[in-house]
């Protein structure tokens, strides 16, 4: 009999902290769901703008945004980077552009996915976001940027979080099932 109370007072602990639990899932969810859509929005407008640059010639508009700038447009530097914007043609920003568009198409499906609290958005999330890490390390290694650092850094934050929260509800489901089945 007290073996049973025991269990009765265990179980009504854990509902009592479930909408707790489940309220904060939902608010994390939520903030990783509004990062993916802000990425949808950010490479949906990197995709416009190259799709937009197709018909311009990158090197003549560099020039026009460094004058904008009252930047220097001659020196060693600057020859560089004009050169590197010559090599810039129309099938490599039709390529970029779409390249933009399927990854903006991608982030929006896991960031509503998320938002609604979908167990699929969370694998899906867990899954690209972990494949993407490798490309990431290659990118700073190779090619680095300080901001390839700051990206990779929220990215981790992401993986370890969903990991977290798929890893408690496995512990959830499983205390269910063997609370179900001692009844």
């Amino acid at each position: 009999m007290a073996n049973h109370e025991l269990t009765l007072s265990a179980t009504h602990d854990h509902e009592a902290h479930a909408p707790h639990v489940k309220n904060a899932h939902a608010r994390g969810l939520l903030l990783v769901g509004l990062f993916k859509i802000s990425k949808t929005i950010f490479f949906a407008a990197v995709g416009a703008e190259a799709l937009h640059l197709i018909h311009s010639n990158p090197a003549d508009l560099l020039m026009n945004f460094l004058g904008f700038l009252h930047l220097p447009t001659q020196g060693h530097y600057i020859n560089i980077l004009m050169d590197k914007a010559d090599l810039i043609g129309h099938h490599q920003l039709r390529e970029g552009a779409m390249a933009s568009f399927g990854y903006s198409a991608v982030c929006l499906v896991e960031g509503i996915g998320l938002m609604k609290c979908k167990v699929w958005a969370e694998y899906l999330t867990t899954v690209l976001t972990a494949g993407g890490l490798p490309l990431e390390t290659y990118e700073i290694i190779h090619r680095f940027e300080p901001y390839k650092i700051l990206v990779m850094l929220a990215n981790v934050v992401v993986l370890v979080y969903l990991i977290w929260v798929l890893k408690r509800k496995k512990k959830e489901d499983e205390a269910a099932l063997l609370e179900a089945s001692s009844c």
